[in-house]
């Protein structure tokens, strides 16, 4: 197993739970996933990796950059099942968001499980989509 870093990208409703607010709180336990595939993610999830912040159905769009501060642990919002969360700190805005239109437009980018896998919440990225995303958001 590798100490390289993974990298992710976590998407939330901004009316739910905006990054602004996620950069108000200062950390967040990401809780409430109820998908097989994204809580498999959660688990993979290591201290350190570092996570995009996308906005979802309003904005569609990458605004941020998070880090993994805590691995999975039991999810306190689930009620039943074996549901985990992780706790994320913001890193860095991004200069300029980078919109879903732009990812699908991209030659490299088209085939991020963000376009081929659209409602899962939580996704693994290849460290190049990773710098990429960042490169075109700065």
């Amino acid at each position: 197993m590798s100490n390289t870093p993974a990298h992710w990208l976590a998407k939330q409703e901004p009316s739910a739970y905006s990054w602004e607010q996620f950069v108000a709180d200062g950390k967040t336990a990401w809780t409430g996933v109820r998908n097989f595939q994204a809580r498999k993610n959660l688990n993979a999830m290591r201290k350190g990796d570092r996570v995009l912040f996308y906005h979802s159905v309003v904005g569609k769009e990458i605004v941020g950059i998070a880090r993994v501060d805590k691995e999975a642990y039991p999810d306190p919002t689930a009620t039943e099942g074996q549901w985990v969360c992780v706790d994320l700190v913001p890193e860095q805005p991004l200069k300029r968001p980078v919109t879903l239109e732009e990812l699908k437009a991209h030659p490299t980018l088209s085939g991020i499980p963000l376009i081929r896998q659209s409602r899962l919440s939580v996704m693994p990225l290849e460290t190049a989509a990773f710098e990429e995303i960042v490169r075109l958001g700065t």
